[in-house]
């Protein structure tokens, strides 16, 4: 299908397999996360299987991710490199990081955009929580990769928190949009956090400055709802359409009885 696959491997839960994409300008990559998707499904029906891409199938196990690695490229050049500093990322990466962070619970809803995205993302199964950033510790929400020498142009950062179910079109947009306030604004990086956050007490992580992404559908669209960076990056057309009909949704998921309800509650009330 003319896209390019740079690794691929089985993954921690029962059936997961992660495939790596080649790297793309936003757009393309958004028609051939689109693509990927499809053809995924077609060849495993093609096989008698099902291919899913629901954030959390399995209750128990690790949930899917999409991890989108992210790069601004200028006159040829990777934008995020800085051979002087102490990360080898220039001030505009550490500029585009801090955006992420601090528009990240804005950002949310369009990086997982389902009821079920939200059972993915609780501490304990690999999915970040945690609105913070490291190197090596992948219990954060931004990681940047270790450079090696000679390897300029693969300077990036990798977002953890997305899962393959969103919008690619959307969830590119305002990743983009947060990035690039963090630059116009000069917003400051924090320092990276390399302890295990999911190991911090909260008094720990109060002192670290450590808060989360929203925990259930319903925060993450009051969060979008308040956001300026996201309503422009979007349009009022897609941003009001979008609000509408995730509040829908939450709607009919929580007036809804769920089996656990009944297992749980019906033998004992």
């Amino acid at each position: 299908m003319g896209i390019k696959v740079e690794y691929s491997h089985h993954e921690v839960a029962p059936s997961q397999h992660e495939i790596d994409l080649r790297y793309a300008e936003a757009l393309e990559m958004a028609d051939n996360v689109m693509t990927y998707r499809i053809v995924v499904k077609e060849v495993a029906t093609k096989y008698g299987f099902y291919a899913t891409f629901m954030p959390k199938p399995i209750f128990g196990q690790n949930g899917s991710g999409m991890h989108t690695h992210q790069s601004l490229f200028k006159d040829g050049r990777n934008a995020f490199y800085d051979a002087n500093d102490k990360y080898y990322l220039s001030d505009i990466a550490k500029k585009y990081i801090a955006g992420i962070l601090k528009h990240a619970p804005e950002i949310t809803v369009f990086c997982n955009q389902w009821v079920n995205s939200y059972k993915r993302l609780v501490p304990g199964y690999e999915a970040p929580v945690y609105i913070a950033w490291a190197r090596r510790n992948r219990s954060s929400l931004v990681r940047v990769p270790l450079y090696k020498p000679g390897k300029e142009m693969a300077t990036r950062i990798e977002l953890r928190s997305p899962d393959p179910a969103c919008n690619p079109y959307l969830a590119f947009s305002v990743m983009l949009a947060a990035g690039l306030e963090g630059i116009e604004n000069n917003y400051e990086l924090p320092e990276p956090i390399e302890k295990d956050i999911y190991h911090l007490s909260e008094e720990e992580k109060q002192e670290l400055g450590i808060e989360s992404l929203p925990g259930n559908l319903i925060e993450a669209i009051e969060a979008a709802e308040k956001s300026d960076v996201v309503r422009r990056a979007l349009g009022d057309h897609i941003f009001n359409n979008f609000i509408t009909s995730k509040k829908i949704e939450w709607n009919d998921y929580r007036t809804r009885i769920h089996p656990y309800e009944i297992e749980k509650y019906l033998p004992i009330l």
